[in-house]
């Protein structure tokens, strides 16, 4: 005899709760439509501007720190560090076409350095955690420092034996020279502009703020001084 309908219900509300956290937390939209994206106005000379490109995890929450910086002209979400031309997010986030989520960083030279975008990058990101970020887990999510030339290389490795000095654990953040970047649809542009809401629950529960506090202390999510620890 079947089960009344009353009887199924608290059996079902777990994996309904579930879901429901999934769709909210997840750094992914609901929003979908393939569109790419425009392409940025820098506004830059060429002469001045200049790109980086750094991978911290979920890819809307590393625009909004260079977003702030004087001298930056622009941030796009995309892919790097795979082997598939062109990937959609839906193939990257399976994790077998070896990109990375990114940020590309336009920048002005002359007002904005390097260095300062380093600075920026390691207190946004677990130095210590190469399987992901956050509540982010798999290869798409894992830090990486893409460089763009020599100087770049010099300087990324120079950051990164500098963070060493800082901590016990090993810093697992690979520097490596970036082959090719793959922006991402519309609709993971300035996400964190056109959704807030979603955005400030997603970043809430994947508890990224908390275990960057945890790790800088008051650096956190700054561009402090490498040299002074957390």
């Amino acid at each position: 005899m079947p089960r009344p309908l009353q009887s199924w219900v608290p059996a079902l509300l777990p994996g309904l709760l579930i879901l429901v956290l999934l769709s909210v937390l997840g750094c992914t939209s609901s929003d979908a439509d393939g569109t790419a994206p425009a392409p940025p106005d820098t506004t830059l000379p060429a002469a001045v501007a200049d790109t980086a490109t750094f991978a911290g995890g979920c890819f809307w929450c590393m625009e909004p720190p260079y977003d702030k910086i004087e001298g930056v002209a622009s941030t796009i979400s995309g892919f790097a560090g795979g082997d598939v031309k062109n990937p959609s997010y839906d193939q990257v986030t399976t994790g077998t076409t070896g990109h990375a989520e990114v940020v590309q960083v336009i920048y002005d030279s002359t007002t904005v350095d390097y260095e300062r975008l380093l600075r920026v990058y390691w207190h946004n990101v677990d130095p210590f955690d190469d399987g992901g970020q956050f509540c982010d887990r798999g290869s798409p999510y894992r830090p990486v420092i893409f460089t763009h030339d020599a100087e770049q290389r010099r300087l990324a490795e120079q950051s990164k034996a500098t963070v060493a000095t800082q901590f016990d654990q090993e810093i697992v953040v690979p520097v490596q020279s970036l082959d090719a970047f793959y922006a991402a649809e519309e609709y993971h542009q300035n996400f964190y502009q056109k959704n807030p809401g979603r955005y400030n629950s997603y970043r809430d529960g994947c508890g990224r703020d908390a275990r960057l506090k945890e790790i800088w202390g008051e650096a956190a999510m700054s561009d402090a001084s490498l040299e002074e620890g957390p």
